[in-house]
């Protein structure tokens, strides 16, 4: 930019300094020279503010491209960075859950152990109770 100001600037000089000078009293083709000559200056003035102008968008474009870069790759990290989260706390709920249920199934079977125990010495009792009932009462007979 600040070459093209330049650029600029003193292209507008050389104009004012051409405009200023007082005419020259050769023949007539030699105005047509100066005409071609200083022409040939500007078109390269403009040439190199062009080519400058150019670079300076190729700069502008490279510095976005790497600036868009940069933010994907942000926006990868932090996405890979959520997804371990959530893996973990998957991982913890499901380690959470067995143990829970080898937890419940401990208990379901100390409960069942206690009640086929109960069930068993209920039995026990009871047969116990019918043989020494049939023992101590004497048979009928007819």
């Amino acid at each position: 930019m600040k070459k093209t100001i330049a650029t600029l600037i003193a292209g507008l000089f050389a104009t004012a300094a051409f405009a200023q000078a007082p005419a020259p009293a050769a023949t007539a083709t030699a105005a047509p020279v100066a005409v071609k000559a200083d022409t040939k200056v500007d078109a390269k003035q403009e040439k190199q503010a062009a080519k400058a102008d150019v670079k300076e968008a190729k700069q502008a474009a490279k510095a976005d491209v790497k600036e868009a870069k940069a933010d994907a790759k942000a926006d990868v990290k932090e996405a890979k960075a959520d997804a371990k989260a959530t893996k973990e706390a998957a991982k913890a709920e499901v380690k959470e859950a067995k143990a829970d249920a080898k937890h419940a199934k401990a208990e379901h079977k100390a409960e069942h152990k206690a009640e086929v125990k109960a069930e068993a010495k209920a039995d026990g009792k009871a047969e116990h109770k019918a043989t020494t009932v049939a023992a101590v009462t004497p048979a009928t007979t007819k």
